[in-house]
């Protein structure tokens, strides 16, 4: 074997080596994400981004009003028409206002006409509104899937605590029984305890319910199968902002979508209005046209020399003399524009509002989450104190399983305000538009 060959060898057995050593790595990874089987917040957004039929359809709407503005734009162009066909003339030969031809083109091209070019960026426009639309879209699809998915991990999280809560007040049951044969305890407390199982029941057969639904949606989200089993894990997502309040508020007047709209409506029709005041103007446009004309018409009874062929080109100009529709689109643009403007203020001052509400919402909710945290905390510690009295034979089971109850009460308390906390603050994003920062 000479030296070409054996190097030829030691290169294919390098690349089957790498690619053995690339598959090892792919297959151990998707067997991890397999063993692990949960899924995350970023990976539910993503897919919901990719599944998303409302998305979708505002992407779609996005690329109609693009198509349209192309077609408002297309009267600036070069339009060249052809067709052929025949008549039968008697007397002067006409037909649509022009000569029956075996062959014609024709050539059309607007080089100035206010109205139409207002109409064509009143288009564009109204394609920068869509194109807003979808960005609305994106971040309500985002919203919708992570405060779905956050809901879950909480109604899981319950569900453990509740079930639990449910041991702890079946031995309280069955103490309170033993304690009322003994006549220890009068029976009303056997009725007590019945009532607070019946109670914690009630609570997991709603959550259950609500588990379904919430699992149910993040399928219908994320495009996962029905059939496959989703495990989602509490997280705590960074929605926390330092920005202060007035830098909060000038994001959000800034980036407020309706606002834009608003002002793409009002330039819309400032640009209409000016295209109305120039309809006083005349219009200049290139036309042109050529033709063949047919020999069995009568075409020589009218003209002494017959000629087959005729071209035409040359510029059309039209001079308003007098225009009462000109002078109405005039009055009708100028109420249009004022009472955009008039709704452009209006929104402003809603979108303003709105913010200082989202940003007191927000301190609220972090308020009420750090009191049920130290209530929860207080709990915890009452329930250790409760623990060592009862390891010293100074408190009973019943005073245990009480303080149990009590804590898991605390905590379902505590997840509801975290989550109700982290609505607020992905509200808060959406309005100031960071949202696709933080999941970027």
């Amino acid at each position: 074997m000479n030296k070409t060959e054996t190097s030829k060898m030691q290169r294919v057995a390098r690349f089957v080596i790498c690619f053995a050593f690339l598959f090892a790595i792919a297959a151990s990874a998707r067997a991890q994400s397999q063993d692990d089987g949960k899924l995350t917040m970023r990976h539910a957004v993503t897919l919901a981004l990719q599944n998303s039929r409302d998305l979708a359809l505002a992407r779609v709407q996005y690329t109609v009003a693009l198509n349209q503005t192309a077609v408002d734009r297309s009267a600036f162009r070069p339009n060249l028409y052809t067709g052929s066909g025949a008549a039968y003339t008697s007397g002067f030969p006409s037909l649509n206002g022009s000569a029956p031809a075996v062959f014609q083109m024709n050539y059309d091209q607007a080089l100035f006409n206010p109205v139409l070019k207002a109409q064509q960026q009143a288009a564009e426009e109204h394609a920068k509104t869509m194109k807003l639309e979808v960005d609305r879209t994106r971040d309500d699809v985002i919203v919708r899937t992570a405060c779905a998915y956050l809901e879950l991990a909480k109604v899981r999280h319950s569900l453990e605590l509740l079930r639990s809560e449910q041991a702890s007040s079946d031995k309280i049951l069955q103490v309170t029984q033993e304690r009322v044969q003994a006549n220890q305890e009068l029976s009303i407390e056997v009725t007590r305890s019945q009532l607070t199982a019946a109670r914690i029941q009630e609570r997991v057969i709603r959550l259950e319910g609500r588990d379904d639904a919430l699992t149910q949606q993040i399928r219908n989200l994320t495009g996962l199968p029905d059939g496959e089993a989703i495990e989602v894990a509490p997280e705590e997502p960074g929605f926390d902002t330092d920005l202060k309040d007035a830098q909060l508020m000038d994001l959000g007047l800034t980036s407020d979508r309706d606002i834009q709209e608003a002002e793409n409506d009002r330039l819309a029709h400032e640009r209409i209005l000016h295209g109305a005041k120039l309809g006083y103007l005349p219009t200049v446009g290139v036309v042109g046209q050529y033709s063949v004309l047919s020999k069995f018409n009568n075409y020589n009874e009218f003209y002494n020399a017959f000629q087959r062929n005729n071209i035409s080109i040359g510029v059309s100009i039209q001079i308003p003399i007098f225009s009462a529709k000109t002078r109405a689109n005039v009055a009708l643009a100028k109420s249009e524009l004022n009472a955009s403007e008039l709704a452009l203020g209006n929104k402003r001052q809603q979108v303003r509002l709105d913010l200082q509400q989202k940003q007191r919402n927000v301190r609220e909710l972090d308020a009420t989450r750090e009191v049920a945290r130290l209530d929860l905390k207080l709990a915890q510690e009452s329930m250790q104190l409760l623990q060592a009295k009862f390891d010293q034979g100074r408190a009973n089971l019943r005073d245990i399983e009480n303080a149990r109850l009590d804590e898991s009460d605390k905590w379902v308390a505590f997840l509801d305000a975290d989550f109700a906390r982290q609505q607020g603050q992905l509200t808060l994003l959406q309005a100031t538009g960071q949202l696709a920062k933080v999941f970027q």
